[in-house]
Formats: C-alpha cells, sequence, structure tokens
C-alpha cells in the first residue's frame, strides 16, 4: 500500500532517522515521530495514520506496549501497531500479544522485512474494514430480537453481544460487557455454568446442536434472576473455537423463582449454603484439581459443647449463636473458597487452589484454621449474654481424591475427632505425618519471633580484596546464635522470615548493626576506608519509608554513608520499576552506594543498567566456580568485567575458593575478590588486625 501514513516511536533518534529514510525509500509517507508513549498517543490521534510502528523500549514512564494498548481502547478507527523491538523474552510477547499487533519485527531487520510486515500489516487492516461492514447489518438484526444473544470465546470472554443481552443483565446500550461470561451469574452459580460449557464443548455431538440450561443470571447491579441459556458452539477443523448462546429472562415465568432457589441451596438460619450446595462445589473442586494440579483443602469444624447453650440458654439463643458464628467463618475466607452449613452446629469451610505442593497447601490450611480458632474463640455478646464458644477442626488436603467426595468428608470428621480428643478448641490433620510437618512449621516461626525478640542474632564479616591483596572492605553476615543447632547460616531461615515478614525487623536490625560496625571503625587508620556490603531484601527495599530507615541508621551509629554498600538483586530492580528507580537516586543523594548482586543469574537489561545509579557488580559464585572446566563461565565472566567497565562500575566476584580462580580473575582484570581463599565470614573479633 504506498503512500501509507507511518508514524515512528522509537526511542533512539538515531534509529528512528535510519527507519524514516528506510520508509520513504520503501514509498511510505512518515506523519511524525515520538520518543515516548504518551507522544505516540497524542500524536496518533493528531494525525490519524494509517500505521504506527513501536518500539517496545521507550523514554520515560510509559513503555511502547502501554502504549499500543491505549491507541487500541481510545481511538475511534482501527489503528495498526507493529511492534519494533530487540526483545523476544515470552513474557514481553506474552503482553504485547494482549494488544492485538499487526505484526513484531525483531532488531536487527533488512528493508525487504519491514517492507513485507508492513505491507501485510495495512492488508489486514483494509481486510477488516470490508469485513465489518456486512456486520452492521447482522448488528441489526440482532438487535431486534426479544431474547438476549452473546457470543463468547473458549476462555469465557465476551465477544459480542446484541441490545436484548444488555438490558437484561443491566448494561446500558453504549457499554461494552467486558468480561467473562461467568461475571453473568452470581459466583455459586460459576461452577454449574463452567460444567455446562465445558459439556457443550467437549461432549456435543456435532456443530450447532444446542444444549440448553436454567440457571440463576446476575445483573450488573448484582440483582440476580431465573435464567434460560441455550449454548451452541462454532468450530473449525472440528475444533470448538467460541460459542454462541440465546439468554431468555424467565421472571414473568417464574414469580418467586429466587426465594425457590434459595431455599433450594442455602440454609434458611444462617444463609450460608447449604449441604447439597457444598457437595456440588465440592464436586468440581475435585474435578479442578484433577485439571490444573493444584491442592485444595477441607475443613471441617464443629461447636464445642454448643449442647449446652440450647440447653441452658434455649434454642432461640442457640440460632443467635450460630448466626454469628456463621458471620465470622465468612468474614475469615476469601471470596474464592465457600463456607457452608451441614446441619446443626457442623459447619464446613474449602478452600480451593492452596497450592501446587502438598507441604504448601497444608501450610496455607493452616493458615486459615488459625484465624478461624482465633475469630471463633472471641467471646460473643448476644442479647445481654457473653458466650464463649470455641471450635474443633478436622482438615483433610487434597489433590484429585480418587477415593471420592464421601470418603474425604469422613476422613475430615475422623480429624475433627482427634481434635476433639486432643482436647477441643484446636485442630488435626487427618494425615498425621502432614499434621506434624504443619506444626513444626509453626514451631520454627515461633522459633524465629522469639530469636529476633531476644536478639539472639549476630554478624559474621567476609573479607574483600584489591587486585594487590589489600582488604577493601567486608560484606555483614547474618547468624542465628541458635540454643539447640549452634550458629546458623542465613540460608538456613531468611525465606521462612521472607514468608513471615519478619525480614522487616530483622533487616532494619542488620541494617542499624552494620552501621555501628562501621561508625567503630572510623578511627581505625586501616578500617576506616573499608566500605561495608549489607544485603537487603526484596520486602525491605519495597518498603515505603526504606530510604529513611536506612538514614535513620547511619544517622544513629554517625556512620558515613560513603563507606555503606547496599547489595541489591536483579529481580528487585526489574520488578520495582519507577520506585527503584527514585529509591537509588535518593539513597546517591544521600552518599549512599548500591551494588548489584549475584549479577548474571537475572535478567537485568543493558538499557536499564545504564540508567541505575550503582557503583558495583558482583559477579555469582557459580561462574566463579566452573571458571577451570568450562569455557563458557570464563567467557561470560569475562563478559561481565567487560560490561562493568563499561558502564564505569567495579566488578568483585564471589566466592573465590582457590588461587587459580584469582589468577584468572586477575587476568580478565576483574576489580576485587571476596571468598574462603582470602578469608572465611568470621564474628568482628576474627578479623585481621588492627581492629
Amino acid at each position: 500500500m504506498k503512500n501509507a501514513r507511518i508514524l515512528i516511536v522509537e526511542d533512539e533518534t538515531i534509529v528512528a532517522r535510519d527507519i524514516q529514510m528506510q520508509l520513504l525509500e520503501l514509498g511510505y509517507e512518515v506523519v511524525g515521530l515520538a520518543t515516548r508513549g504518551e507522544e505516540a498517543i497524542a500524536m496518533t490521534a493528531q494525525a490519524k495514520p494509517d500505521l504506527v510502528l513501536m518500539d517496545i523500549q521507550l523514554a520515560g514512564t510509559m513503555d511502547g506496549i502501554a502504549a499500543a494498548d491505549t491507541i487500541r481502547a481510545n481511538t475511534q478507527q482501527r489503528v495498526p501497531v507493529v511492534f519494533l523491538t530487540a526483545y523476544d523474552a515470552d513474557d514481553v510477547l506474552a503482553r504485547a500479544k494482549v494488544t492485538e499487533p499487526f505484526g513484531y519485527i525483531l532488531k536487527p531487520f533488512s528493508s525487504r522485512v519491514l517492507h513485507s510486515v508492513l505491507e501485510m500489516a495495512l492488508y489486514k487492516i483494509q481486510a477488516e474494514a470490508r469485513l465489518r461492514e456486512p456486520n452492521l447489518y447482522s448488528q441489526a438484526i440482532l438487535d431486534n430480537m426479544a431474547d438476549g444473544v452473546l457470543t463468547f470465546d473458549t476462555t469465557g470472554a465476551v465477544v459480542s453481544t446484541n441490545a436484548a443481552a444488555k438490558r437484561m443483565f443491566g448494561f446500558q446500550p453504549g457499554d461494552a460487557l467486558d468480561c467473562g461470561v461467568s461475571a453473568l451469574v452470581p459466583p455459586y452459580m460459576r461452577p454449574q455454568l463452567k460444567a455446562f460449557l465445558d459439556q457443550v464443548q467437549h461432549r456435543s455431538p456435532s456443530l450447532g446442536t444446542s444444549h440448553t440450561r436454567e440457571i440463576v443470571g446476575q445483573r450488573k447491579d448484582g440483582s440476580v434472576f431465573p435464567l434460560s441459556l441455550s449454548v451452541s458452539k462454532m468450530a473449525q477443523q472440528g475444533q470448538a473455537r467460541a460459542f454462541v448462546g440465546i439468554a431468555r429472562d424467565l421472571s414473568p415465568a417464574q414469580q418467586g423463582a429466587e426465594e425457590i432457589h434459595q431455599l433450594a441451596f442455602f440454609d434458611s438460619l444462617t444463609q450460608l449454603p447449604n449441604r447439597r450446595l457444598f457437595l456440588d462445589h465440592m464436586q468440581q473442586a475435585l474435578l479442578t484439581s484433577a485439571r490444573n494440579g493444584q491442592y485444595g483443602a477441607l475443613i471441617l469444624l464443629n461447636l464445642d459443647h454448643f449442647k449446652r447453650v440450647n440447653s441452658t440458654l434455649g434454642y432461640d439463643m442457640g440460632d443467635l449463636l450460630l448466626k454469628e458464628m456463621a458471620r465470622r467463618l465468612k468474614a475469615i475466607v476469601n471470596e474464592s473458597d465457600l463456607v457452608a452449613r451441614l446441619g446443626g452446629d457442623e459447619f464446613v469451610v474449602l478452600l480451593s487452589a492452596v497450592g501446587q505442593h502438598a507441604q504448601a497447601a497444608a501450610t496455607q490450611a493452616e493458615a486459615t484454621v488459625t484465624k478461624i480458632l482465633q475469630e471463633l474463640g472471641k467471646p460473643c455478646s448476644l442479647d445481654g449474654h457473653i458466650l464463649n464458644c470455641t471450635p474443633s477442626l478436622g482438615v483433610v488436603v487434597f489433590l484429585a481424591n480418587k477415593q471420592g467426595l464421601q470418603q474425604l468428608l469422613k476422613n475430615a470428621e475422623l480429624a475433627m475427632r482427634k481434635a476433639k480428643e486432643a482436647g477441643r478448641s484446636t485442630f488435626r490433620f487427618f494425615d498425621a505425618a502432614m499434621h506434624s510437618a504443619v506444626v513444626a512449621h509453626r514451631q520454627r516461626v515461633s522459633d524465629l519471633q522469639r530469636a529476633l525478640e531476644q536478639q539472639d542474632f549476630l554478624l559474621h564479616y567476609q573479607m574483600q580484596y584489591d587486585q594487590n591483596a589489600q582488604p577493601i572492605g567486608v560484606e555483614a553476615l547474618l547468624r542465628w546464635q541458635h540454643p539447640l543447632r549452634g550458629i546458623l547460616p542465613a540460608v538456613e531461615f531468611i525465606a521462612l522470615a521472607e514468608e513471615t515478614r519478619l525480614i522487616l525487623p530483622l533487616g532494619q536490625w542488620v541494617l542499624e548493626k552494620a552501621c555501628t560496625q562501621l561508625a567503630g571503625w572510623s578511627s581505625n587508620p586501616i578500617r576506616s576506608n573499608w566500605s561495608m556490603a549489607v544485603n537487603i531484601s526484596p520486602l525491605q527495599f519495597a518498603q515505603d519509608d526504606f530510604v529513611a530507615n536506612v538514614m535513620a541508621a547511619l544517622a544513629s551509629a554517625g556512620a558515613n554513608p560513603q563507606r555503606l554498600r547496599l547489595e541489591l538483586t536483579e529481580g528487585m530492580l526489574l520488578q520495582g520499576g519507577v520506585e527503584v528507580m527514585k529509591k537509588m537516586r535518593a539513597l546517591r543523594e544521600q552518599n549512599v552506594q548500591c551494588a548489584l548482586d549475584d549479577f548474571g543469574t537475572g535478567y537485568s537489561s543493558l538499557s536499564l543498567l545504564k540508567t541505575l545509579p550503582l557503583v558495583q557488580l558482583k559477579m555469582d559464585p557459580s561462574f566463579v566456580r566452573d571458571l577451570h572446566t568450562n569455557a563458557n563461565a570464563l567467557a561470560i565472566a569475562q563478559a561481565i568485567v567487560a560490561l562493568g567497565h563499561s558502564l564505569g562500575l567495579q566488578v568483585i566476584a564471589e566466592g573465590v575458593e582457590n588461587a587459580a580462580q584469582r589468577d584468572l580473575l586477575a587476568s580478565i582484570q576483574c576489580d576485587a575478590f571476596q571468598g574462603n581463599h582470602f578469608a572465611l565470614p568470621v564474628a568482628v573479633g576474627e578479623l585481621p588486625l588492627p581492629q
């Protein structure tokens, strides 16, 4: 399509000019050049180009993918976007696909490739325009139908609707049903709808066959109504590609259907799902578990000594207590989980998708059980009486259980009886080994909390040396003085500290101790010039007051900020975005240095590295370990050193275990070294003199 008008969006001006020349030579008209996402959006609206050639990496905070998505959503006419980028990672491609691009060109590219992709994109947009014309007539016919008509894809996303469907589900004529079909039914009905659609997709004997089901619909405002839904599938080459649904509001013919449904599926006292609805959900949970490999958990609970309330205070008081317990249970669990009353004082909680590993699932279930014990155990003030009620709970973790639903319930009941035998107001897992593991995990958390309260931690220091074997600093390494197991390295407990968020007070303690030690060395003629490296947790760095906490630790100790070096990981820098940059710049303004730890194991982009206020790259020990046995490791180490130097950064190798490794690293101009070849991590009193 000659003379097509193209907008170029590229953050590198030289590259943009080169692309402009290529486009002009190919016969296209260039309507403008943009370097930022916001500029691209504005210029698209103003210039109305035939196509936008979009780089993903742009100047400013908005990248090309976000800009393309905004263009797709805001422009009245369909403006095709072709991405032009050096990125081919799966996650980038996945984000880009959501914007429905018309092409994806990887740099570097030839004029021939550029021309081919652009011509195909322009042809596709013309073809789409031709296809839309007859669709307008079809839509007019659909909008005059009394029944609602919806089309949705195999993921359940609504693709199109007619006017009657919008009215039926409470939307305005101009609204777009930008949702999944499951949003058109209440949460408790969604498992049944999914099972119905699965049946249509996988068991329909022939194309065009319609399946009808009476279900409950949900309007935009949350109100519900009886609904007849007839669904047939559309296919290509025998495979289902989409569904067509005919929806009919049954309210005129089924006055009172909501009340009937409530009586059929919900407990009249507590308004919780009843046994019938629970069994339906449980069966669906087992099928889902088999399909996605995720564990679920079943928690059966019984109120301790509930009969005493009925016998001493009357059944009305017992009913009030049951309603209060139901309210508390609903407040504890997530919306995706289910709380049901099976009868009497027996309740059940169904947790779905609690982990892909049994132990992780058990830990998640144990956290919910602990909340239930805490909340239900609180005194109840009911009708002038203060009641204390505790539950006993049985827990079963399941994964596509082959024993069946009834056996799972029996197992949960057995576990609940074990809890009552253990003294009530507690819980038991059906699997004894799993229960022991959960208890052990809880004990480790308790031990860690106690250690933090009693300050059973200390810092060891590992020396760092320059090319002349002169000490230039230390890395502070956390140790736990365990009363039974002795001194434990951080690898033994850091993951648990992260999981429980105890890493926040623990990380601040490390900062304060390291700064205090740094200040103590200020009068030492040798150690006053040493740097102090401190590892920073992602959770710790993400706190809004992180920079303030660092500066408070330095000020309190009277330490020199220029000697403090905070070690950050590649993952932290990539995930944090603009906030990471703000914090690092704020630290640099206060003369605090930042280093990139374990470099080479993540996915840092060069464009990101050149913008970050770093002073040091720390080579990951895995490259150092394999220097003599793996040519690739040596090549990577050499590349890391060259990259660091090109960015004006010092490069230090971590994990140097012998002289041969040190010599090889020195030969490729590595600046500094750390590892057991030079010194083991030791307490401050064991560091080389003078202290």
